[in-house]
């Protein structure tokens, strides 16, 4: 009986959880979609990297889903359960609250788990991943975007324009280089072949037969050059290939401020961050377990008024994290607190709610 029972809420959990994770996922990287649909169609990227960055932005996203998701599951699942009466009949067959929550506190521990996962292993290792796939894109976007009668823009304040020739080589280019306002340069060659570099991350040009107009803006410091060869390096950004910056240790950083005398607002704020790591991840179990007297409670309100309530708790635990991080860095709280009051809080709130309920 009790397995049976197990299941059923269990399988009640999964529809809201996944639309959720769904929904919120969509709603978070419509502004990143909105870029990779710009990579595919107007910089000529291929489908197979788009998807890539795809899949390397989901784990950033799903650490902050995941919680959000478990607390929705819960709330519309024993919502649907108290309105169709059917918690009540759980109740007078003998099974107690407590032991109905068994397979939500099963559930929540496997939220728990999965975004603890990704916050410390798979978040970090995407980060790297993307910078070195980023690299990978600009350099492809270089060949690929020098597009014939076009105007082409492959870097910020660069422009390119390619003549329409039937050359295999390339044909007359003409390129506006402003990236240096002080050093602008228009450069026109007959000829071109791109470069690249990958063993010194450098992407470029190299022109044939041109010259090179220096400061064209300003008539006293005007410059002209010409040239049989000229390679126009690119330097690709380095924060685009460079490895992540390493968070420095929590010792380092309590020694760091023991130095301060405890005073280095941005230490106290990493170290607070480090206490976060496992604070965040673990609100995900609170919350799953919070959903459980919230559902029952607003059982009128059905799926949109438990997601409502998702959100509106999610909110609330955000505003608690933004006012513990102004206390810490004004010295009113210790860092390990405000990482871990808001869960303190919402733990106790759960834990009333849920003892005021099983005693209805």
């Amino acid at each position: 009986m009790n397995k049976i029972l197990d299941r059923y809420i269990f399988t009640e959990l999964l529809p809201p959880f996944f639309i959720s994770v769904g929904a919120l996922c969509f709603v978070m990287l419509t502004k990143e979609l909105l870029r990779l649909v710009e990579l595919f169609v107007s910089k000529g990227i291929g489908l197979t990297a788009v998807i890539k960055v795809f899949l390397h932005l989901l784990p950033s996203f799903l650490v902050l889903t995941l919680p959000i998701a478990g607390i929705i599951a819960s709330i519309t699942a024993f919502g649907r359960l108290s309105y169709d009466k059917e918690l009540v009949a759980m109740r007078a067959a003998g099974q107690s609250l407590l032991r109905l929550a068994w397979p939500v506190f099963v559930f929540s521990c496997l939220v728990f788990g999965l975004t603890l996962v990704l916050s410390q292993w798979g978040q970090p290792w995407t980060s790297v991943s993307l910078k070195k796939l980023a690299l990978n894109l600009l350099r492809d976007q270089l060949t690929l975007a020098l597009d014939k009668g076009v105007f082409n823009e492959p870097l910020p304040h660069m422009v390119i324009y390619v003549s329409d020739s039937r050359r295999s080589q390339g044909g007359n280019i003409f390129i506006s280089d402003e990236r240096n306002p002080a050093d602008a340069r228009i450069i026109v060659a007959s000829e071109y072949s791109l470069l690249n570099d990958p063993g010194s991350n450098h992407v470029g040009i190299r022109l044939l037969n041109g010259t090179i107009h220096s400061r064209p803006h300003d008539f006293d410091q005007y410059e002209h050059i010409s040239f049989s060869s000229y390679d126009l390096k690119l330097a690709v950004d380095p924060s685009l290939y460079a490895p992540a910056d390493e968070r420095p240790s929590r010792a380092a950083i309590i020694e760091q401020l023991n130095r301060s005398a405890w005073r280095d607002t941005g230490a106290l704020r990493r170290l607070m961050e480090s206490y976060k790591d496992l604070a965040f991840p673990t609100a995900a179990l609170i919350f799953g377990m919070l959903g459980i007297p919230v559902g029952i409670v607003s059982k009128r309100s059905g799926r949109i008024g438990g997601f409502t309530a998702g959100v509106m708790i999610i909110i609330l635990y955000y505003v608690l994290n933004v006012l513990c991080e102004f206390l810490v860095t004004t010295l009113w709280l210790p860092p390990f607190a405000g990482a871990w009051l808001p869960n303190a809080v919402f733990l106790g709130t759960g834990l009333v709610l849920f003892y005021r309920v099983s005693r209805r």
